[in-house]
């Protein structure tokens, strides 16, 4: 080897070393897209069996699952804080670190509060990640890989909740195998058994995040705002060559050196419509976006198959189903934004999820017409301590159709379902719906603590106009006691096919565009406080929306659900085709001249 080869065969491998490490970079991007989607996805397929063998009444399984996204409001409060402070890389390991003890809090739990604060937990890491990622991405990755790292995030994120789909169809079928050999007991016990499971396989992908983040080097962009120059040049030689290295330090003292006097600054006020409009605009589009329903579509969407006629196994088939078609149109929508753009991809994902949410409604509705209200034979059931257990069977299904002259028809004994709507004074609960149908039912149990708060400070926060003192001794009230018929699995299949269709429009549309627009709506000046601003409006939807979910199913059935999505969604179609302007191929600066454009005229 010639002296003047020997330093091309180094340049070579530093050029090789580089590559690599920018694909390792890739990887831990990835697996913290998988994290956050596991995050999401991981109580579809447990959800079932929770909601068997937990004894938690629908308000407080509704809370479990919103959980993870109010949880992820208080993490996405303080993740650019903290990112700020501690550091991107930091924050990374803490988030897998939160994601690590997340599991055996929610997997070994007895009650209520256990579970509630296990996945609080998870969605705080999700809430991280979801924030700390990506910025951690565009400060690291040079320009060429930098939309290449945001788009494996996405797309593994999606991944993710195939993956925990994966997880729940798995164990659906070791379910379905006890069920055909074993007694209720048996059958239950083993229910119990799988949620916990399901949670426990969850736990790799959080080990591999955390050992991944470890071994990357912390954001360049940081440590020079720490004032750590030589620690910043060592940071960008790991994935840049010297002679970018250098450039991007030259850009970074620039870019230091305010470009404005102090009194310039002051004189661009917040206030001006360059600001406000595109922020409003950003907090609607990011209100609406989960206000299609898309968390609870995807959080109760083993619960919502097996009420709309298919059978455990299917119902999870059903759900794999529908995450990989997340997975398929997230990647399509990813080819069609820079083509299409993004006001074109809104109209036609929010035009296609109105249709499928009014079909998923009309649907219900045509199964839920058909229900009778059997109070009056469960009110004088109701004994001396104001407490109630019914067992619902095939047996107490024939019972209840020939109390109320009913003879089988429409209701069949051996498929139907029940469901109670309660009251203690002015405070109401709700059962889940069971059916007649499923072996290990467990019997369904109403006791005063179901419904009413346990202090004042509870009371006031679910109903300020409620008298507390008296729901303390009131008589239980059945308000309405719903006795319908599980549709067959043709209907249940039909209801799948439109959920199917609403995911592919909004994976296709809102899915990919709504991140995309937000950061390109906000002006630079506001962009980070806006951001996260919007983000925990959305995130406090999303919550809302969950928490509510069962007890409103319960009360109005499932049609009234699909319908208040499809409204929300209307207002959705009307802003992006009429009030949100086209920003593909425009720069952030050409998109605040529009909105200071239009101010002016």
């Amino acid at each position: 080897m010639t002296a003047s080869t020997f330093p091309d065969s180094l340049s070579s491998s530093a050029d090789r070393t580089r590559q690599r490490y920018n694909l390792f970079l890739l990887l831990v991007a990835g697996l913290g897209g998988l994290l956050y989607g596991i995050d999401v996805g991981i109580i579809g397929g447990a959800l079932p069996y929770l909601e068997a063998t937990s004894k938690l009444t629908p308000s407080q399984l509704s809370i479990i699952v919103a959980a993870v996204l109010l949880g992820s409001v208080f993490s996405t409060l303080f993740a650019g804080l903290l990112a700020d402070w501690m550091g991107r890389k930091p924050l990374m390991v803490l988030s897998g670190m939160a994601f690590i003890v997340s599991i055996p809090v929610i997997a070994l739990s007895h009650g209520y509060s256990p579970l509630f604060f296990g996945r609080l937990l998870q969605g705080m890491s999700g809430g991280f990640i979801g924030i700390v990622v990506p910025l951690y991405l565009a400060e690291c990755l040079s320009a060429s890989t930098r939309g290449k790292g945001t788009g494996v995030f996405q797309w593994l994120l999606t991944f993710g909740i195939v993956v925990a789909a994966l997880v729940g169809i798995y164990f659906s079928y070791r379910v379905d195998a006890v069920a055909r050999t074993a007694d209720p007991a048996s059958l239950l016990a083993f229910k119990n058994v799988a949620w916990r499971s399901i949670f426990w396989v969850s736990l790799p992908p959080g080990v591999l995040f955390v050992i991944g983040s470890l071994m990357v080097t912390e954001s360049p962009r940081w440590l020079y705002r720490k004032r750590k120059p030589e620690k910043t040049r060592a940071a960008l030689l790991r994935s840049r060559s010297p002679e970018q290295a250098t450039i991007e330090l030259q850009e970074m003292e620039a870019a230091s050196k305010p470009a404005q006097t102090a009194g310039e600054r002051v004189s661009d006020s917040l206030l001006r419509r360059k600001y406000v409009i595109p922020f409003l605009l950003a907090c609607v589009i990011l209100a609406c976006n989960t206000a299609t329903g898309i968390n609870s579509v995807i959080g109760f969407n083993t619960g919502i198959l097996l009420q709309s006629g298919l059978s455990d196994l299917q119902s999870h088939w059903g759900y794999v189903l529908f995450t990989v078609i997340n997975f398929s149109f997230t990647i399509v929508g990813m080819t069609l934004v820079d083509r299409k753009g993004r006001k074109f991809l809104f109209i036609l994902g929010t035009s296609g999820i109105i249709v499928s949410m009014l079909a998923v409604g009309t649907m219900f509705l045509g199964s839920e017409k058909q229900s009778i209200d059997c109070r009056s034979q469960i009110q004088p059931l109701v004994g001396p301590g104001q407490d109630l257990t019914l067992q619902f069977d095939k047996a107490e299904a024939q019972h209840l159709l020939n109390g109320q002259g009913v003879a089988s028809g429409a209701i069949q004994p051996d498929r139907a379902s029940f469901a109670i709507i309660y009251s203690y004074g002015d405070f109401t609960g709700s059962t889940s719906y069971v059916r007649s149908d499923d072996p290990a039912s467990v019997p369904l149990t109403i006791t005063r603590a179901s419904s009413v708060p346990a202090n004042k400070v509870q009371a006031f926060f679910q109903n300020p106009f409620a008298s507390f003192e008296s729901a303390q001794t009131a008589p239980l009230k059945i308000d309405k006691a719903v006795l319908g018929t599980v549709p067959d699995s043709t209907h249940g299949w039909l209801v799948a096919l439109c959920l199917y269709t609403f995911m592919a429009f909004y994976a296709l549309g809102p899915g990919v565009c709504v991140w995309l627009a937000l950061s390109e709506l906000m002006p630079t000046r506001i962009r980070s406080n806006g951001m996260s601003v919007a983000l925990v409006l959305n995130q406090l939807v999303s919550a809302t929306l969950a928490a509510i979910f069962l007890p409103f199913v319960s009360k109005h059935g499932y049609s009234s659900m699909f319908y208040l999505f499809a409204g929300f969604t209307v207002i959705y179609f009307l802003t992006a085709a009429f009030l949100l302007p086209e920003t593909k191929g425009k720069t952030l600066e050409e998109i605040e001249a529009h909105f200071e454009a239009r101010g002016a005229r």
